[in-house]
């Protein structure tokens, strides 16, 4: 991990050393507070999951702001959502594209290039600087800055004579963005998106940063006079360029180095002590959550809390941390984050309220939270919990699913505010007026109570808006309202003197009017992409939420997506995933020319689907597709030198650094899933030492639960999924085999008592006699013609039980209660 001279050098070597003096990059050294770091954050930390160097207190968290006034924006994405477009005055090389961020960009002035060998030539031939701009396509400030700059003529003009420009989708290619933010991130303290870097010709970074205004102000250098600077010192001094790159290179290859240090034991309970200690104190309790505002919901972390809750549910501690998750869920799911009438959630709230949101829907999130509120369902068997389930499936099956079954990443932030506009604004799509709700929700009354009262009351509206003007900066929220709910159904009813019932129907009927007249507004920009790795973590959400909710419609969409993996984004004969697939404008299912072949995280989420898919369906063909797949996984990104996982593959020479994910984010780190998965992949094989034994896998997790040592140890608020999964491998899993067959509702009923339940590292397995079982059934026999059911933990087995009343009382039990040790 780097240190605080590593970093410091980085900065000097990248644009503080005298070399470069009148470059001044630091975006954190403005004097105006109006805008301090305008960038779109993914993460709740605002930092790169793989920059280990700075620890959450000592990273400068860089204010979540709203447009400018002067920063409203039209797109020039012709997405569906987006007003014609006049006949287009330039036309460039990302129109071949399939991306719908580098789509966005087809028609500016710029000559942007995809990542791509011809544009890397194109540098090294004229000799020119490289100009990477990376962002994706519902980033607002990603939009301001192509307003601004690169929409303009006389900008597009210097960087087309003076750099090769390459523009590249985040998403797309998280290879690319993870080096070149964790070089941001070193050398200006803080990150984001857009993110804008500058390299020379063999692709070492020299100096970048986030998000530049057109022209200096706020303290900071403007875009085209980074540019013309850059450009002129890159002809005078292109030699100390060159040197300093080299230096920036190997600093990031001792920044980059993940491993345990000689560590030759696997970190125990203290650790994970440790960890709860750390969320208890970040605990904030009037509104949940972990840390102030902008908040994030960031899934990890409940799930976390949850094993730790579930691994002794009488523990002091394990109780406040059930109460922790509760509370937050409640909090979120009556926040304005979540969406009250569309349904879904929104990316994180710029507020402590989880009011006012900033308004993209990203996939992962709903994925995520999904599993949260399931797991909440399952630990209280409170329906509030599992209407939030439904609420988040309907949202993604009703507007993020193609109709062959894969989900598409994200809806934008930004829209039109009427069909006549000619200008996005944030939020459009999602707030309302007060006046606006009155004529819309009309005359409507019940017990001569008008319906607009009781709905005003219910969700916090006002006449002037309910948005507090810290949470506006920039006035664009005035007079509008987001729908939040501060009371309880309880404490409306009894104002009104309604029955729930009543309110239910009087709030359905609201909910129903406001969907209707929001379909009539225009829709926010839709990336149509479709990512393996996150379409993995639906399948996983829909997977569990079918079991802890016994809803089957939701197993059969999982299937569906597994399938839409199968046939779109998997290759049979080389038994490897590709990462993305895009949807056609005839609506089909396309590919790029070169399609972009899977990192970790598609591997990694994909398997942990199919595992969960394989307890869901107890089809065995998805535990033999995990397994397979892992097998791939480990040819294409393990490190035999230092162990873990590397987040892609050695095959393209254009990444110039190997990365290892070592922090949970908005999305869990490939390392943390996979640590998981080998586990789980264990607990199904027959404990031999041959190649399918389980040996390997467990011993495989060991070696990465060692190479993460220091950073578990060290900052283990950092890995939430890692220091579970380290629990897991402490513990062993809770292994339920039974022996039934599937179609045998005695069957059905022991599994049904078990996907019932909130247990820690479940592994869930069931012997059919008439089909193909996994391997660790081969260890347990039948009562007969009854079907039958082991608990297994620790090792340990107990007795057979075929009663589903002794099953249950087994499952209950605290883990140090289990009996006699299996033969």
């Amino acid at each position: 991990m780097p240190t605080g001279r590593a970093v410091l050098l980085l900065r000097r070597l990248s644009s503080g050393d005298n070399r470069f003096k009148n470059l001044n990059f630091n975006q954190n050294t403005t004097k105006e507070p109006l805008v301090v770091n305008p960038v779109c954050s993914h993460r709740d930390l605002a930092v790169p999951k793989r920059l280990s160097t700075f620890s959450h207190s000592n990273l400068p968290t860089p204010p979540l702001c709203r447009s400018l006034s002067d920063n409203i924006l039209k797109m020039t994405s012709p997405s569906a959502e987006s007003k014609p477009l006049e006949k287009c005055k330039y036309t460039n090389c990302l129109i071949s594209e399939k991306s719908p961020y580098l789509l966005q960009h087809a028609h500016n002035p710029v000559q942007w290039y995809p990542w791509c060998q011809e544009a890397i030539d194109k540098a090294k031939k004229e000799n020119k600087l490289i100009f990477l701009s990376v962002g994706y396509s519902t980033c607002h400030w990603c939009h301001v800055m192509e307003k601004e700059s690169f929409e303009n003529e006389d900008v597009a003009k210097i960087m087309n004579e003076h750099f090769v420009n390459i523009k590249v989708d985040r998403e797309e290619r998280p290879d690319i963005d993870r080096v070149y933010m964790l070089f941001v991130m070193a050398t200006n303290g803080s990150g984001g998106w857009p993110m804008s870097v500058f390299l020379t010709p063999d692709l070492r970074p020299v100096t970048g940063g986030t998000y530049f205004p057109p022209e200096d102000r706020w303290g900071r250098p403007g875009f085209k006079s980074i540019l013309l600077s850059l450009a002129k010192k890159w002809k005078e001094n292109q030699s100390q360029f060159l040197e300093a790159s080299m230096n920036i290179m190997d600093a990031l290859q001792k920044i980059s180095i993940v491993d345990g240090e000689n560590s030759t034991s696997v970190p125990g309970e203290a650790t994970w002590d440790r960890c709860v200690q750390r969320y208890m104190s970040n605990y904030e309790p009037e509104f949940g959550g972990f840390g102030t505002a902008p908040k994030f919901p960031q899934a990890s972390i409940f799930n976390f809390l949850f094993h730790y809750y579930a691994r002794d549910k009488s523990h002091p501690e394990g109780k406040k941390c059930l109460e922790m998750c509760l509370y937050t869920l409640t909090k979120i799911a009556k926040g304005g984050i979540h969406d009250h009438v569309s349904s879904g959630f929104a990316r994180y709230s710029v507020d402590n309220d989880w009011h006012v949101p900033h308004f993209e829907k990203m996939l992962y999130d709903q994925a995520q939270l999904l599993v949260a509120y399931t797991d909440a369902f399952l630990a209280t068997k409170d329906e509030f919990y599992a209407d939030v389930v439904h609420d988040i499936i309907k949202y993604v099956n009703r507007d993020l699913r193609h109709e062959s079954g894969g989900f598409y990443s994200a809806e934008d932030a930004d829209s039109y505010p009427t069909t006549e506009a000619t200008h996005k604004k944030e939020g459009a799509f999602c707030v309302w007026e007060y006046d606006e709700l009155k004529s819309i929700i009309g005359d409507k009354k019940i017990n001569s109570i008008p319906y607009m009262d009781i709905f005003a009351d219910y969700f916090s509206i006002e006449e002037d808006g309910n948005i507090s003007p810290t949470s506006d900066p920039h006035g664009e929220l005035t007079n509008k309202n987001v729908l939040i709910v501060y009371g309880s159904k309880e404490e409306t009813a009894n104002k009104f003197g309604l029955s729930i019932d009543q309110l239910n129907q009087v709030l359905s009927e609201c909910i129903d009017i406001l969907y209707q007249a929001r379909q009539k507004r225009p829709r926010p920009h839709l990336d149509s992409k479709m990512l393996c790795s996150w379409n993995g973590l639906m399948i996983a959400g829909l997977a569990q939420a079918g079991q802890g909710l016994a809803e089957k419609d939701y197993v059969e969409d999982a299937i569906k997506t597994a399938q839409f993996i199968k046939k779109h984004l998997y290759d049979q004969s080389t038994h490897t995933l590709l990462h993305s697939c895009y949807k056609a404008e005839d609506g089909s299912v396309a590919q790029t020319i070169n399609p972009i072949k899977g990192f970790l995280d598609d591997y990694a989420f994909l398997i942990k689907g199919l595992l969960d898919l394989y307890e869901a369906s107890l089809d065995l063909g998805w535990l033999n597709w995990a397994r397979e797949l892992q097998q791939t996984q480990d040819k294409l990104f393990w490190d035999p030198v230092n162990s873990g996982y590397f987040t892609c593959s050695a095959e393209d020479s254009t990444v110039v650094l190997r990365l290892k994910e070592d922090q949970d984010g908005a999305e869990p780190s490939g390392n943390s899933v996979a640590c998981h998965n080998l586990q789980r992949l264990a607990a199904y094989a027959d404990k031999s030492a041959a190649p399918e034994g389980g040996d390997h896998e467990r011993e495989m997790a060991k070696q990465l639960l060692l190479a993460f040592s220091k950073r578990l140890t060290a900052s283990p608020t950092a890995l939430p999924e890692m220091m579970s999964a380290l629990m897991f491998y402490n513990d062993s899993p809770t292994q339920v085999l039974i022996s039934g067959g599937c179609s045998d509702p005695r069957t059905l009923e022991l599994v049904r008592v078990v996907r019932s339940r909130l247990l820690p590292g479940r592994v869930l397995a069931v012997a059919d006699p008439t089909a193909e079982s996994p391997a660790v059934l081969s260890r347990i026999r039948s009562a007969g013609d009854v079907p039958t059911a082991y608990v297994c933990r620790r090792y340990a087995c107990s007795l057979p039980v075929t009663d589903v009343k002794q099953l249950e009382s087994l499952l209950d039990e605290a883990p140090a209660t289990t009996s006699t040790k299996s033969k």
